[in-house]
């Protein structure tokens, strides 16, 4: 028994040192992702394997599965694609634990098979999408209705983003500074904040 656990714990941790550190890692770059990505996987895995001689089997894993599909961080919003690999690791620990009438190998085309998925998702469906962000802006004379080409103009040049649209979200005329809402079009990978020092 204890060697059928560390077969499909080592499959397991492979597979998803695979997804973290070759699929995830180059694309985010978020070193706290990566450890609770390892530790959620762990977890599941330790747990559902442990579990899986009471007779709650993969009804437990799908409620599991559940809970975590309403977990949401209270310190930190967590962007929808990392959480996509969040489910990914937790998927793949909880079939390498709950999956004790499949044979190793089908273990092994199975989370091939997730792998590869997320690695060709990953790295060929890079669809355009609207950012936005929130920016202060001191040329207070281009925040006007009739100015908003030349605003748009502006923004574009010092931002370096292809700016479409503008919302004048508050104005201090004291300070002489206004807080824009910025939207542009841009990949997944190109967003990242913007700077108006340039």
């Amino acid at each position: 028994m204890l060697e059928t656990f560390l077969i499909r714990y080592a499959l397991n941790l492979l597979f998803t040192f695979i997804v973290v550190r070759f699929i995830y890692y180059p694309k985010y770059r978020n070193n706290d992702f990566v450890f609770t990505f390892f530790l959620f996987n762990t977890i599941l895995f330790v747990l559902c394997y442990l579990l899986a001689e009471a007779d709650l089997k993969f009804g437990f894993a799908f409620g599991l599965f559940a809970l975590f599909s309403m977990f949401r961080y209270r310190t930190v919003t967590v962007p929808i694609g990392e959480m996509g690999y969040f489910f990914l690791v937790v998927t793949l620990g909880i079939i390498n634990s709950l999956a004790s009438l499949v044979n190793i190998e089908m273990l092994l085309v199975a989370n091939s098979v997730l792998v590869a998925m997320t690695f060709l998702l990953g790295r060929t469906l890079q669809l355009t999408h609207e950012n936005f962000q929130t920016l202060n802006y001191e040329n207070l004379g281009l925040i006007k209705p009739a100015e908003r080409a030349g605003l748009l103009q502006d923004l574009t040049e010092r931002t370096g983003y292809p700016i479409h649209k503008v919302q004048v979200v508050k104005v201090d005329y004291q300070r002489g500074i206004a807080q824009l809402r910025v939207y542009y079009f841009s990949k997944e990978n190109e967003s990242g904040p913007l700077d108006l020092d340039a």
